[in-house]
């Protein structure tokens, strides 16, 4: 019974997961570029790192909208 366990651990498929930190690190760069380019002041600047973080939630948030789900 352990040795089914380690087995199962073992063959756990990392590389999806890979992929979509890939996607959200490149994403994170695009938007802090374009944050932080639009900014007039460093407090805006600051503001625009900050939003560069959570990009993904305003994309499924204005998706969800568009859809009106």
């Amino acid at each position: 019974m352990e040795e089914e366990t380690k087995n199962c651990k073992r063959n756990n498929n990392v590389n999806t997961a890979a992929g979509c930190g890939g996607f959200y690190g490149l994403g994170f760069i695009g938007a802090a570029i374009y944050f932080i380019s639009q900014a007039a002041s460093f407090g805006a600047g600051l503001i625009g790192f900050l939003k560069a973080l959570v990009w993904p939630a305003f994309l499924v948030y204005e998706l969800l909208k568009f859809l009106k789900l």
